[in-house]
């Protein structure tokens, strides 16, 4: 079966190979983003706060903070390589000249260059602080090298080259950044700090890496069947979600029932499940044992918007 390459142009050739592959960065490495901060006690519940993605005229990222402000990313060309804070006001994007940019009320700044721009797929990873973005290096290797920088454009360094460059997402504790290949063929994990990529097992085909968990022992993925078609790599607006560890490759149940949207780790280690509504969509949040603890529903405005990011 011969599945289409998820880029614009020229095609990503990524290898399916299972192989280690290990980096020797190209500076020093500066310290890695601040980990999650142990907790004593009960996260507070979530109240709603949430970003989105519209795609109907553009990318617009809408931000729901009890009331509705929205964002404009790129122009008519753009490609939709981008992502959004944990913070929600800053949106990290790559423009046609290789370049990384962030947008903030601010302004907006270039803040690296020499990032790849090819298609949709090969987007930005901020860190769970709020201060890294990694971001994939223009290039036409198997492998494709992942730097990373603070969001005010200083202290560049490289992490290494992962085969999973597609849709990169960064885990809480600031070790794995976690993308799949642009053939589809599998999700890999890339080591911050060891620089080695290994594939995810139990993973064979996706499209899409939507976060994993705190330490990276689970992420959740979109995958596909053999012959289905890859898409383009663009951001969804909704996708059935699937769990897997990282370890084993055991395929995790979501406990929860309905039609789901999606599904994403918080910081802190809950889970929040988007369960499909028919006048407003239902976030259901779950422990880590499995155990669901609150649900609430969306503001109607988001039923057909992707899910970006909850914001508390």
């Amino acid at each position: 079966m011969k599945r289409r390459a998820l880029t614009l142009g020229t095609a990503l050739a990524v290898s399916a190979a299972t192989a280690t592959v290990v980096t020797t960065p190209a500076r020093a490495m500066v310290p890695a983003p601040a980990a999650a901060p142990a907790r004593t006690s009960a996260p507070a519940p979530l109240t709603g706060k949430a970003v989105y993605l519209s795609d109907k005229n553009g990318i617009q990222v809408l931000t729901y903070n009890g009331r509705w402000t929205s964002q404009t990313v790129g122009g008519a060309s753009f490609a939709g390589q981008f992502s959004v804070a944990p913070d929600g006001r800053r949106i990290a994007w790559i423009d046609g000249k290789n370049r990384l940019h962030v947008l903030s009320p601010a302004g907006d700044k270039v803040v690296a260059r020499n990032a790849a721009y090819i298609g949709p797929c090969l987007t930005p990873a901020w860190s769970a602080d709020g201060r890294r973005i990694a971001f994939p290096l223009k290039g036409q290797s198997e492998t494709r090298f992942v730097n990373a920088v603070d969001a005010d454009g200083k202290n560049l360094t490289r992490i290494g080259k992962t085969l999973g460059p597609c849709h990169l997402t960064w885990s809480a504790d600031g070790r794995t950044l976690a993308g799949y290949a642009g053939t589809t063929d599998g999700v890999h994990l890339l080591d911050t700090r060891l620089h080695v990529s290994r594939r995810a097992p139990g993973i064979k085909l996706a499209n899409h890496v939507e976060s994993v968990s705190p330490d990276a022992r689970r992420i959740v993925v979109n995958t596909i069947g053999r012959n289905a078609p890859g898409g383009d790599g663009s951001w969804p607006t909704s996708f059935t979600p699937s769990i897997y560890d990282t370890v084993t490759g055991k395929k995790i149940p979501i406990p929860v029932g309905g039609k789901l949207l999606g599904a994403r780790y918080l910081r802190d280690g809950r889970l929040v499940v988007r369960v499909a509504g028919r006048t407003a969509n239902t976030l259901v949040v779950l422990n880590a044992s499995g155990r669901e603890i609150q649900r609430l529903a969306e503001p109607a405005r988001a039923r057909t918007f992707g899910l970006l990011g909850i914001l508390g």
